[in-house]
C-alpha cells in the first residue's frame, strides 16, 4: 500500500519544490527583460530629446550627482553651442545589460557632421545609466561622470568597464576608424 503512494508522494515532493523554484526564476527573468525594456526606452527618449534639441528637458534624465556638478543653464548653453557642428540621424542600441540599479547599452550614433569636416559619421560607444528614485538616468560619457559611477560599483566595473568610443567618418563609402585622430584633437583644443 505505501508503494502505491510512492509515486504520488514524490510527485508532491517535486511540486512544493520545483514549481517556486520555476516561478522565481520566471519572475526573475521577466524583471530582467522589463528592466532592460526600460533602461533601452529611457536612452531612446534621451537621444530623441538631443536630436530634437530638448536639450532642458534632457538635462532632467541626467543622474543627480551630474546635475550637482553642472547647472541646467551650463548644460543647455554647451549643446545649444554644438548645435551648429553636427545633425544627429538616429541611434542603434546593441546589447543593455542592468545588475541592480545600474545599466549599459552598447549603442551605435550616426550622424552628419558640418565642422569642421562635412561628412557622414557614427560613433560606437559604451553608455551607462542609473536607476534613480524608480527612472533611468542617462549619464554623460565623460570621464568625471562615468569613473566615480565604477568606482562606487566594482563588481559592475568589472563586467563593464569603460571602453573609449570610436569615431568613424565615411570615405569612399567606407566607414574610417578616425578615433585617434579624435583624440588628439581634443588634447590639443584643451
Amino acid at each position: 500500500m505505501i508503494a502505491a503512494f510512492a509515486p504520488l508522494a514524490l510527485f508532491t515532493f517535486l511540486m512544493a519544490v520545483a514549481i517556486p523554484a520555476t516561478v522565481i526564476a520566471t519572475t526573475n527573468t521577466a524583471r530582467a527583460a522589463a528592466d532592460e525594456v526600460e533602461a533601452r526606452g529611457a536612452l531612446e527618449r534621451a537621444f530623441q530629446r538631443l536630436r530634437d534639441g530638448d536639450y532642458d528637458a534632457l538635462y532632467n534624465v541626467l543622474p543627480s550627482t551630474s546635475q550637482r556638478r553642472v547647472t541646467r543653464e551650463r548644460f543647455v548653453g554647451a549643446l545649444r553651442r554644438s548645435r551648429d557642428m553636427y545633425e544627429l540621424d538616429r541611434m542603434e542600441i546593441g546589447a543593455v545589460r542592468v545588475a541592480g540599479d545600474l545599466a549599459v547599452a552598447e549603442m551605435v550614433v550616426y550622424g552628419r557632421l558640418r565642422q569642421p569636416l562635412d561628412g557622414e559619421g557614427k560613433i560606437v560607444a559604451r553608455q551607462y545609466m542609473i536607476r534613480e528614485g524608480g527612472q533611468w538616468r542617462v549619464t554623460t560619457s565623460e570621464r568625471a561622470t562615468v569613473r566615480p559611477l565604477l568606482a562606487a560599483n566594482p563588481k559592475f566595473a568589472r563586467r563593464f568597464p569603460p571602453v573609449a568610443p570610436r569615431i568613424f567618418l565615411k570615405r569612399d563609402g567606407r566607414w574610417v576608424d578616425v578615433s585617434s585622430l579624435a583624440a588628439d584633437m581634443r588634447r590639443t583644443v584643451r
